[in-house]
């Protein structure tokens, strides 16, 4: 059954932060781009590091202050502003749709580190899917390829062998993903 709770006995939000245990975040910029570094895991084994994919965000880097009313930081912010084609305009505020219907002090709080969202201006290339088809391989798209590039080199030895003793139901993957490929 639920039952009425008072404000005061719910705990403060809080996010969970700090390093995994028996492993690191480390990153590994792109040979082509000094400025495309995606995160991996190295785990410890008793066999040296395994590299695996790092979805965790900066929340597992203890080099990296969290606060969660500031927000993360917008990694992609520099590479957008190099392309161009986008503004900042003012937003919108929180309305009571937006939560719910809720009214008075049942809303929730405003975010308090409000960013202008972007838009497009004109006939600019906004998505990634619009620059793929106008041929333009981004940082995003380079950052995708090195990051799929994860162990490729040290799993080149013997790997025609291995492919050949699978199916690859027609996909046409080459040995190493680049930029393009992933833009393609």
């Amino acid at each position: 059954m639920n039952t009425p709770r008072r404000p005061d006995e719910f705990t403060p939000f809080r996010v969970t932060t700090g390093a995994l245990p028996a492993s690191r975040k480390t990153y590994a910029p792109a040979d082509d781009h000094a400025d495309v570094a995606p995160p991996f895991r190295e785990i410890a084994t008793g066999e040296g590091p395994f590299r695996v994919y790092d979805t965790s965000g900066p929340y597992t880097d203890p080099d990296v202050a969290i606060d969660v009313d500031q927000g993360l930081a917008p990694l992609r912010a520099d590479w957008i502003a190099a392309r161009g084609g986008v503004e900042a305009y003012d937003g919108r505020h929180v309305t009571p749709e937006d939560n719910g219907g809720a009214v008075g002090d049942k809303l929730v709080r405003e975010f308090p580190n409000l960013r202008k969202p972007q838009r497009g201006v004109g006939d600019a290339l906004v998505t990634q899917l619009e620059f793929a088809r106008a041929g333009v391989i981004t940082k995003e798209m380079a950052y995708v390829a090195h990051r799929e590039n994860l162990g490729r080199a040290a799993a080149m030895d013997g790997a025609d062998v291995r492919r050949a003793d699978g199916e690859d139901f027609g996909a046409a993957i080459p040995e190493f993903i680049t930029p393009e490929f992933v833009r393609d």
